[in-house]
């Protein structure tokens, strides 16, 4: 008697585990989800911004290949879904963005004009969002990955095969303070 309601009790908190698990993981996939469509709206944006740069300052050729690369390598991050490379390839592209604003800054003709403005404010509401979709991303992670070790729950995550989900975690290099070089 004591071992079948010992087996119910060990049964019903797995259970609960199980689908507490689920949806932990399915709240990490829905944020993850959110920060590949910011990502994805960051990398559409930029074409917009080359454009409207290259129009007035088409010499800066470097620039603007250094930031088709970037674009590239983030929207390969995106398609790949892996947490850590978007980090990287989004730290890249903000480098190559810095570059691009830095050149904004030599042309007066640029900076007053009106597409250029609202790019820059639909691309700085895109960095705000992005953020915002990675910090609620990080909190679920932490969530479902200390759920996932803490007893009862780690027999069921186990026995179901979850594993602990990476945080997005910024690149390295996004600690150093950016240098602006208005020597040109």
């Amino acid at each position: 008697m004591r071992k079948a309601v010992l087996a119910i009790a060990l049964l019903s908190l797995t259970g609960c585990a199980y689908n507490r698990i689920q949806t932990l993981d399915e709240r990490v996939n829905t944020l993850k989800s959110q920060i590949e469509v910011q990502l994805q709206r960051r990398a559409d944006l930029i074409p917009n911004l080359v454009s409207t740069v290259r129009a007035i300052a088409g010499q800066e050729q470097e620039v603007f290949t250094a930031i088709a690369n970037a674009r590239s390598r983030l929207t390969g991050a995106i398609q790949s879904g892996d947490i850590p490379q978007m980090a990287q390839a989004n730290q890249g592209m903000t480098s190559a963005l810095g570059r691009l604003l830095v050149i904004s800054e030599a042309y007066p003709e640029l900076r007053s004009s009106e597409n250029f403005r609202t790019l820059q404010d639909q691309l700085e509401g895109t960095e705000n969002r992005i953020a915002t979709a990675r910090r609620d991303y990080n909190e679920v992670v932490g969530a479902y990955n200390t759920y996932i070790r803490r007893f009862p729950a780690v027999l069921t995550a186990k026995a179901i095969g979850a594993q602990s989900r990476p945080t997005y975690e910024a690149d390295e290099s996004a600690q150093a303070v950016p240098t602006v070089d208005f020597s040109r």
